[in-house]
């Protein structure tokens, strides 16, 4: 049987293995941590192309992304299809709304706006609750006879003696793995908070004023921040009053969250996602620097890599 090393148990490293599990290969994943430590774990997961790059390649994973959520909902999975609305401006990039599939999508009339968006569109988008749908992802990986094994790789020849195809997924840690100076984080700080009667939308029409609330099963995420090149993982409280300063100066409620737990991730931001086969060692394929979108984009990228894999 062929078989395979997936570097990396976050959302993308987990759905390149099943991905190639799915065409046959035996898949090994070796991480750092496990799924429920990875910045996987810690964020909001809508479906929304945010700070990935370049466009079109991110709009066409990101439609083949749509379509495998759509054939995955299963009670207790934590995959739900939800409305959500989308502020934009005259120059934001809406080019994915051409990618949606039909009368799921439309402009928002007045009444619909929330307080403080002049413009947006409302969308029928996957919501993917980490805490539900990781831990999914793992059992279908191993129920298919797949392994883990937590260890750090420390560099590429080291990764390149690990299989016969390796598949860098590690996100931020590529930057170390592979000297990537086009590689950097993007800090974000959200809050998680008991449910709110507000619908879920997001406003990123302003650099370093990322505003967004996402309405899950049992909680409530609100976001954020999106500061550049910032490795601080501490908990900020003053980044914790923007947040609910900016949603209450929005106008998007009317009264205070309930915090339950403050949480820190950093975001792989790159000028362009790594998508290719290594120049100096044939057999590692480079998947990462997913900004903002990681789930928005894993399962499209997952299933090219394997056509790709497979040519």
């Amino acid at each position: 049987m062929k078989s395979a090393t997936v570097i990396g148990c976050g959302i993308v490293g987990l759905t390149t293995a099943i991905k190639l599990q799915d065409e046959g290969f035996n898949v090994r994943i070796i991480a750092k941590e496990r799924f429920n430590k990875t910045l996987s774990s810690k964020v909001g997961a809508i479906w929304f192309p945010f700070e990935v790059f370049p466009k079109e390649k991110a709009n066409h994973w990101a439609k083949l992304a749509y379509e495998e959520y759509q054939r995955d909902i299963k009670p207790g999975n934590g995959i739900a299809l939800i409305p959500f609305i989308t502020a934009y401006n005259n120059e934001s990039n809406t080019d994915w709304t051409l990618i949606m599939p039909k009368g799921t999508t439309k402009k928002a009339s007045k009444d619909e706006l929330p307080k403080g968006i002049q413009k947006a569109f409302i969308s029928i988008v996957p919501l993917a609750e980490p805490q539900l749908y990781l831990p999914y992802l793992f059992q279908r990986f191993t129920e298919n006879n797949g392994t883990f094994l937590q260890q750090e790789i420390s560099d590429l020849e080291e990764a390149s003696k690990l299989d016969k195809l390796v598949v860098n997924c590690t996100g931020l840690g590529a930057k170390k793995l592979c000297n990537d100076d086009d590689l950097q984080p993007m800090r974000g700080q959200i809050l998680r908070c008991k449910k709110m009667d507000i619908p879920s939308c997001a406003d990123s029409t302003k650099q370093g004023a990322l505003s967004y609330v996402i309405n899950r099963t049992e909680d409530c995420v609100i976001g954020g921040t999106d500061y550049i090149n910032d490795y601080n993982l501490n908990v900020e409280q003053s980044d914790t009053q923007i947040i609910i300063n900016r949603l209450l100066d929005n106008g998007l409620s009317h009264q205070t969250p309930e915090v339950i737990e403050e949480i820190v991730g950093l975001r792989p931001k790159r000028s362009v996602v790594r998508f290719e086969f290594d120049s100096q060692y044939a057999n590692i394929f480079h998947n990462y620097g997913h900004g903002g979108a990681g789930f928005t984009v894993a399962w499209g990228c997952a299933i090219e890599l394997a056509k790709q894999i497979l040519k």
